[in-house]
């Protein structure tokens, strides 16, 4: 199986903050936006947040986090509790029809890779280097 760029869809945009309480006042109070769900990652010192504009929310977690990794438009909010300040903007994601054809892809046009897939804990997703090294997430459908 190959992979099909026509069929990518841009999941979401991250960005570090300071202060998470504050930051998910701001995006669903003041923006309206709601919140998805939440992944915290101890061991690494951080959490992420996904808020989306949708019209309702899942019940389960897993169907919560389904939607978050499946819809555009989504923000992911990440707290960095290692006491290092928000530094904004993280990165972009692109969910794959396949992750791994995707990063084959990548690697035979010389794409510069920030992480492959068999880098660190996480394990589902890949980031490449845009020409301004500029994060780019690449993921499949239901990331871990």
């Amino acid at each position: 199986m190959s992979t099909d760029p026509s069929k990518y869809t841009f999941n979401h945009t991250m960005i570090r903050v300071k202060d998470p309480k504050a930051s998910l006042h701001f995006y669903t109070d003041i923006l309206g936006m709601k919140f998805l769900t939440k992944s915290e990652f101890p061991q690494s010192k951080f959490t992420l947040y996904f808020l989306a504009y949708v019209d309702s929310v899942p019940e389960s977690e897993e169907e919560k986090r389904k939607l978050a990794f499946s819809i555009p438009g989504v923000l992911e909010l990440t707290h960095n509790g290692n006491g290092e300040e928000g530094r904004g903007f993280g990165h972009i994601a692109i969910v794959v029809d396949n992750i791994e054809k995707a990063c084959e892809r990548f690697e035979s046009m010389g794409v510069k890779f920030i992480k492959k897939l068999t880098d660190g804990t996480m394990k589902s997703i890949a980031f490449i280097a845009d020409p301004d090294n500029y994060w780019v997430e690449y993921a499949g459908a239901a990331p871990v």
